[in-house]
């Protein structure tokens, strides 16, 4: 096990996350018809970022997967309010296939920013699990299961404005479960989706959805002056209602948006809010006109 070579300047614990590990012998194989990533690609300490998704293409949960480097498992790195009932969803697919499934006590930490030597003054330890956040080269990184006296000189609320500026999405903070489409949550701009590997729940849907080019809507960064409101507070242009806020901190946020828009004023609960896409959803907003309905 390895901290990163060039240790990340912003350290925090997240204690919203939770780590599922799954072990045995047929935990690839098993995960691999379940999830969007290709869990059959990891090798030793890689790490990827997929979801579960219902037989229809909608969310259910997404998580970072990360093949221990030491241990004959798996670990996913997945929001706490969803563990349990993901782990649940895993166990009712396990059947006979030689696979155990478990809730850990294994701490979560990001990392990010600038690269230097140390963190606080302090270099990383070694004796914890680092993996990179694979959706974008300066996403940063994650460890797992750092010592507990591992100094944070960051908070939570840093790492949600990091986050938010990316235009990273947040598990259910930014996806309506049995609702979203992968694509609505910009899995496939962001390497959440392998397009080469056999089968998995929802598959079929998710293919369609890209290559008939029918996605109506999806998450995209928006910027306020003032604080934001509430998630699910709607978001109307030219008195139309066109989305609705996700989540959020202080004046960023995500927002879930129709594509095609206009370059009009967003308005929502009063405020004015300037969308703010990065380069690498720009074009996902602006798509080809498609005769066919998508899913709603």
């Amino acid at each position: 096990m390895s901290s990163p070579v060039q240790s990340i300047p912003h350290c925090t614990r997240l204690s919203d996350r939770t780590v599922i590990r799954i072990g045995g012998a047929d935990r690839v194989r098993f995960l691999q018809g379940l999830v969007t990533a290709d869990i059959a690609a990891l090798g030793p300490n890689d790490a990827a970022w997929g979801a579960c998704l219902t037989p229809q293409g909608r969310w259910q949960a997404d998580f970072f997967v990360l093949a221990h480097p030491d241990d004959a498992c798996l670990l996913l790195d997945c929001a706490t309010p969803q563990a349990e009932a993901l782990r649940t969803q895993l166990l009712r697919f396990r059947l006979r296939a030689d696979v155990t499934i478990d809730l850990t006590g294994l701490s979560v930490h990001a990392l990010w920013g600038a690269a230097t030597d140390s963190v606080d003054g302090e270099t990383l330890l070694e004796n914890a699990l680092s993996y990179r956040d694979p959706r974008l080269d300066n996403a940063g990184w994650r460890l797992i299961d750092a010592p507990p006296d591992t100094r944070a000189n960051a908070t939570e609320q840093d790492y949600a404005l990091h986050r938010l500026a990316l235009g990273l999405p947040d598990g259910a903070q930014d996806c309506e479960e049995g609702r979203t489409l992968a694509a609505e949550a910009n899995m496939d701009l962001l390497g959440g989706i392998a397009w080469d590997k056999g089968c998995y729940m929802g598959q079929e849907v998710t293919a369609r959805m890209r290559y008939r080019a029918l996605v109506k809507r999806r998450l995209v960064p928006v910027a306020s002056t003032a604080p934001l409101p509430a998630p699910g507070t709607p978001i109307e242009q030219n008195g139309v209602e066109v989305g609705t806020l996700r989540s959020s901190q202080d004046h960023l946020g995500l927002a879930m948006l129709k594509v095609g828009l206009p370059a009009a004023p967003l308005l929502c609960a009063g405020h004015t809010l300037t969308a703010r896409p990065p380069a690498w959803l720009a074009d996902a907003l602006h798509p080809p006109v498609s005769s066919t309905s998508a899913p709603d």
